[in-house]
């Protein structure tokens, strides 16, 4: 294993994570929470994705049916990070909170969750 692979495997985490805890799905235009199988087996059983974890697959590998598995959740809805920001007039290189934080991305989502 190299640096590259287990930050593959961290940001693979992150999603599982992040899907589990905050994932719904679009249901008839409903907002249904991912609690059990048969709600991503009933809307995209027939592209063969049966569970929560072959959605997570299909959605990390960007794999043939990831547009309809993209489709199918509803934008995640995140608390502010815990500890608050520290200063959101700054960009993120300045000592800031916006702007691109490239891999330290992991970390504010963790803390948002």
């Amino acid at each position: 294993m190299n640096k590259a692979t287990i930050m593959m495997l961290n940001i693979a985490q992150t999603v599982k994570e992040v899907i589990y805890k905050r994932g719904h799905g679009k249901v008839n235009g409903q907002r249904i929470p991912l609690k059990e199988n048969s709600v991503v087996e009933g809307a995209l059983g027939d592209v063969g994705i049966q569970s929560v974890e072959d959605l997570i697959h299909e959605i990390f590998t960007v794999g043939p049916n990831f547009k309809r598995a993209n489709n199918f959740l509803w934008p995640f809805k995140l608390s502010t990070p815990k500890g608050g920001y520290r200063r959101v007039n700054n960009h993120f290189v300045e000592g800031g909170d916006f702007g691109n934080r490239e891999v330290k991305i992991n970390g504010l989502v963790r803390k948002m969750n």
